[in-house]
């Protein structure tokens, strides 16, 4: 497993923007497949955005879509999530999550790393 602590989170007002930050250890990022994921109160996890392992395939949700971005630099050994134009409907717990599976993984129980969540607040 690799080791994953989120940062960057805050209080934002609407169509403002967030980079969140996830610090990895342990393994490297470009040895996993690396997603994000968020919960809101009352809510499930529901996916956001993942980078797959060993190439630069990204995937998103329909929601974020054209908005959020990940990147990955492999020489900081970090995952970003870049939000842009945010809105109160994002605001959520937001979760940087690893796993060894290739491919295009959304689904957060094909994930077996997680971090502990940085909070992202949207108000309008």
């Amino acid at each position: 497993q690799v080791q994953l602590v989120e940062s960057g989170g805050g209080l934002v007002q609407a169509g403002d923007s967030l980079r969140l930050s996830c610090a990895a250890s342990g393994r490297t990022v470009s040895s996993y497949g690396m997603g994000w994921f968020r919960q809101a109160p009352g809510s499930e996890r529901e996916f956001v955005a993942a980078t797959a392992r060993g190439s630069d395939v990204t995937t998103y949700a329909d929601s974020v879509k054209g908005r959020f971005a990940i990147s990955r630099d492999n020489a900081k050994n970090t995952v970003y999530l870049q939000m842009n134009s945010l809105k109160p409907e994002d605001t959520a717990i937001y979760y940087c999550a690893g796993t060894p599976r290739f491919g295009k993984r959304s689904a957060p129980y094909e994930y077996d790393s997680w971090g502990q969540g940085t909070q992202v607040t949207v108000s309008s």
